[in-house]
């Protein structure tokens, strides 16, 4: 999404792009935006990308849980064109117990 001619833009939203190519403690630099901007809001895929994937990305997790924030829960439904909130989960720290239970707002959309 950060490329030419979107990347000005994106940026312009407030948007950050990301290198997933090396580790550059991602988790640890998203929750130290929470201390500094209490109205930050901050969205983030489990699957850490736009395509299907079998295995969920874990920073979501970390980030609200390090930054003591809750998860709000959502879906998009391209094809018809609707967005939805489907809950907020404050993370245990218990993250298997934890994803067993996010991953039940989802059960009828995965």
């Amino acid at each position: 999404m950060f490329t030419f001619p979107l990347k000005h833009f994106f940026c312009w939203l407030g948007g950050i792009p990301v290198d997933r190519s090396e580790s550059n403690e991602l988790v640890t630099q998203a929750s130290n935006l929470y201390k500094e901007n209490a109205d930050l809001m901050l969205m983030v895929t489990p699957e850490g990308t736009r395509k299907k994937v079998l295995k969920w990305k874990t920073g979501f997790y970390y980030i609200a849980l390090k930054a003591s924030v809750p998860i709000f829960l959502g879906n998009l439904d391209y094809s018809r064109k609707v967005a939805r909130i489907l809950g907020v989960f404050t993370p245990t720290g218990e993250y298997e117990k934890d994803l067993a239970e996010i991953k039940n707002y989802y059960a009828g959309f995965l």
